[in-house]
């Protein structure tokens, strides 16, 4: 899923993106690293060329450790990243890798990144004749047996035309989830949503029966903590169904009508749906 705001993003933060932080790119590509006990992030620029390009928020981490997606699980921080102190910035999207499921030490699933991870980010100036200098103000946590709050402010200047770090990006886009539609043809896809009062099933076919299927839940807005569905049925041709409860509504908040984001995450890669609860 993408959050598109004016300068602000408040959201955060499985696949690991390997490889991706190379130590000797080129300094006007890439902002220095902040470094933390635990972590490090710097920004990556992409080449530009009119007012749209790409960008990234790269995460390093040490053995051990993780960080979060932009919905955490049972238990987390999702980062939050502020974009306000950007010069010459319309807008920014954060593209979200697909996350990994990882116990909370609490009896519950955590969801996020271990080792690295590149947050690829699409930008919009509001006037491309002119540079573009992106300031993140990033609030995060990194976790083993506690979690750790960590504050990084970083800045870059976009300016390559030909940027080092392209296919640094391109390799972050490809753990994206791809948009796709309910009943799509495809080596992983959701076939059907169904309710019955308080609780939703979704029907999953993957091709290869591949083996390590997981399936997210979001809300319409940030504040649905809905549980992460678990697999209730399985068999040999590859159909799955997963189930999970309407809980974790904000207070007043009804499921019907709902809008909700199903992230579907398997071995031959990761899909998003949209459905609206009925």
């Amino acid at each position: 899923m993408a959050f598109t705001v004016p300068l602000r993003i408040s959201s955060f933060a499985g696949a690991t993106v390997a490889c991706l932080l190379s130590m000797g790119a080129s300094a006007q590509d890439t902002s220095p690293w902040v470094n933390d006990t635990y972590s490090a992030v710097r920004l990556i620029a992409g080449s530009r060329s009119g007012a749209g390009f790409l960008g990234g928020i790269a995460f390093q981490l040490q053995p051990g450790w993780k960080t979060y997606w932009r919905t955490p699980g049972d238990s987390g921080v999702p980062p939050r990243i502020d974009f306000a102190k950007s010069e010459n910035v319309e807008s920014v999207t954060i593209l979200w890798p697909a996350p990994k499921k990882f116990p909370d030490g609490a009896g519950g699933t955590s969801l996020g990144y271990q080792k690295q991870v590149i947050l690829p980010l699409r930008i919009i100036a509001k006037n491309a004749d002119k540079p573009v200098t992106l300031r993140a103000a990033i609030d995060y946590a990194v976790c083993e047996k506690i979690c750790v709050p960590v504050e990084a402010n970083v800045e870059l200047v976009f300016a390559s035309v030909a940027s080092t770090e392209d296919s640094v990006i391109t390799t972050a886009l490809d753990a994206v989830p791809k948009p796709s539609k309910i009943g799509d043809a495809g080596p992983l896809t959701v076939l059907d949503v169904t309710r019955t009062d308080k609780h939703v099933e979704v029907d999953v076919a993957a091709t290869d029966n591949q083996k390590d299927v997981d399936l997210f839940v979001e809300g319409p807005t940030a504040d649905w903590a809905l549980p992460i569905p678990k697999l209730i049925e399985r068999d040999a041709s590859g159909y799955m169904r997963f189930g999970f409860d309407l809980d974790g509504l904000p207070p007043g908040a009804t499921a019907d009508g709902a809008a909700l984001k199903l992230t579907l995450v398997g071995s031959d890669g990761a899909y998003e749906f949209n459905t609206t609860l009925h």
